[in-house]
């Protein structure tokens, strides 16, 4: 479920990263070509991206399928970014269906997303909880296991972790407790930080800029699979991928 994508380059719009392109994220809402579970992700969409000068991103975030808001389309053509990270959302059963639970979520200069699922949520993470300081459980954007995830990986980041050890802890403590699906996505503008676990994930690097995604949105050439289990570390010099141990 859910479909996402980051980018880090040339100044680009947000139209040519999204929507141009034959099987781009607007596609991947209705058509995606490599998802194994759910079929269409029509229930929200997101789009975070950073502007020359503002180290803090901004969000456009809808409830409804990105294809059904022309609003976001004007918006894409004209805004043109060198970072951005989005996603479109297949729901499920029992979290938040506002605006609140689409992806990204943010904190200061992040950005972050999750594609996946927690299986039994929320009982099945009972356990966790207690390892996430009230106020910030207080805050979560929506009931979803999402912003939970979001939550872990924001206390590892203010305990002094890198992002990969965050991401890459976040998912071997959720895993723990349950079975789920843990690709997660961040980026702070000049870094994309990925895992991929339970899901595709897929990676391009060229003078157009480095592309993190759950599926190719086109067939040209130099698109390479992320091994499951795996995290990655991308600039728009290079991109590293190691295994989660």
């Amino acid at each position: 479920m859910c479909r996402h994508l980051a980018f880090l380059g040339p100044p680009t719009s947000l139209a040519a990263l999204l929507l141009a392109p034959g099987h781009g994220l607007l596609t991947q809402s209705w058509a995606p070509r490599f998802q194994q579970y759910g079929t269409v992700n029509a229930d929200g969409f997101g789009v975070g991206w950073y502007a020359d000068g503002d180290p803090k991103p901004a969000r456009y975030r809808r409830a409804v399928p990105m294809w059904a808001d022309p609003s976001f389309a004007d918006v894409a053509r004209v805004t043109t970014t060198t970072a951005a990270l989005a996603a479109v959302r297949s729901a499920t059963v029992g979290t938040t269906q506002d605006k609140s639970a689409s992806a990204p979520y943010t904190d200061g200069k992040l950005l972050f997303s999750h594609n996946g699922r927690i299986h039994g949520w929320p009982s099945s993470v009972e356990g966790i909880v207690n390892a996430i300081p009230a106020a910030r459980l207080l805050t979560m954007e929506a009931h979803v296991d999402s912003a939970l995830v979001w939550a872990l990986v924001l206390e590892s980041l203010a305990a002094g972790q890198s992002p990969d050890a965050a991401l890459a802890g976040t998912a071997r403590t959720v895993l723990e407790h349950a079975e789920a699906r843990l690709n997660l996505l961040l980026t702070d503008g000049t870094t994309i930080t990925a895992t991929a676990v339970g899901d595709t994930l897929y990676w391009r690097s060229g003078p157009d800029g480095v592309l993190v995604a759950s599926e190719p949105s086109d067939d040209a050439s130099g698109w390479h699979s992320v091994p499951d289990n795996s995290v990655l570390t991308a600039t728009t010099d290079r991109v590293d991928v190691r295994p989660i141990s």
